[in-house]
């Protein structure tokens, strides 16, 4: 069922949503933002006495058996999903919704990756755990809690995913779509841990963290979206 003058909008985001969506939304969000800082506090607790060692060595080992020079080279191409070729990716993608008048789509996902590069310097920084010897190469200078890569992905191919979603009404796209932002950010994690340089934990802290971010992101814009309603429902009552 077509959405009536939805395509003459200026904005996709600037279609009405109703009040009850967006109030459940905003309370789903933020049960997740509490439960990943919950999870996040309690993965960070057990990493600092050691409790994650047996965890982070047999996963490490696992992973590692299927090592070989085309894995290694097809690893390598993945793990710069998670940064180089995401920073092109960002770029790209916010001179399109610019383009196409998303403006508060563009926005938002600016705001929501600023905020996961702050969030991964400042996790470094008060853990300072240092990294694992690397299986391939030598190891980046940067500490290594929580994995920047799992979490910087995580925050863009999901809000990307999200984005597109919530504009579009074929079921099969938007599933299509959620797995394979689902795939990408799982294989990153995973080529973090296979090229040796983030333990296990690092790579489930980033997804943690990035979840409590986004959550919290989601909150505040369906927040604001709430409080925009109202003002045009008291300009059109005035």
């Amino acid at each position: 069922m077509n959405r009536p003058n939805q395509q003459h909008l200026p904005e996709a985001e600037s279609a009405p949503q109703p009040a009850k969506l967006i109030e459940g939304l905003a309370l789903a969000g933020l049960m997740a933002a509490l439960l990943s800082l919950f999870l996040f506090t309690r993965l960070a607790s057990e990493m600092r006495e050691g409790e994650t060692a047996s965890f982070d060595n047999a996963v490490r080992g696992w992973v590692h058996q299927f090592a070989s020079p085309g894995m290694t080279q097809a690893m390598r191409f993945i793990s710069l999903l998670g940064y180089d070729i995401l920073l092109a990716e960002l770029a790209i993608a916010i001179v399109i919704f610019l383009r196409i008048g998303w403006r508060r789509a563009a926005i938002w996902l600016s705001v929501t990756m600023a905020g996961s590069v702050l969030l991964d310097m400042t996790l470094k920084h008060v853990f300072q755990r240092q990294r694992p010897v690397p299986y391939f190469g030598d190891a980046p200078h940067s500490y290594s809690f929580p994995s920047g890569h799992a979490l910087s992905s995580f925050c863009f191919y999901s809000v990307m995913a999200g984005l597109i979603v919530d504009r579009v009404e074929r079921l099969s796209v938007r599933v299509f779509v959620g797995v394979l932002a689902g795939a990408v950010v799982l294989a990153i994690g995973i080529s973090r841990i296979y090229l040796g340089v983030h333990y296990p934990s690092d790579v489930v802290a980033g997804y943690i963290a990035a979840a409590m971010w986004v959550s919290t992101m989601l909150v505040i814009d369906h927040l604001g979206t709430r409080a925009v309603r109202h003002v045009i429902r008291r300009r059109k009552r005035a």
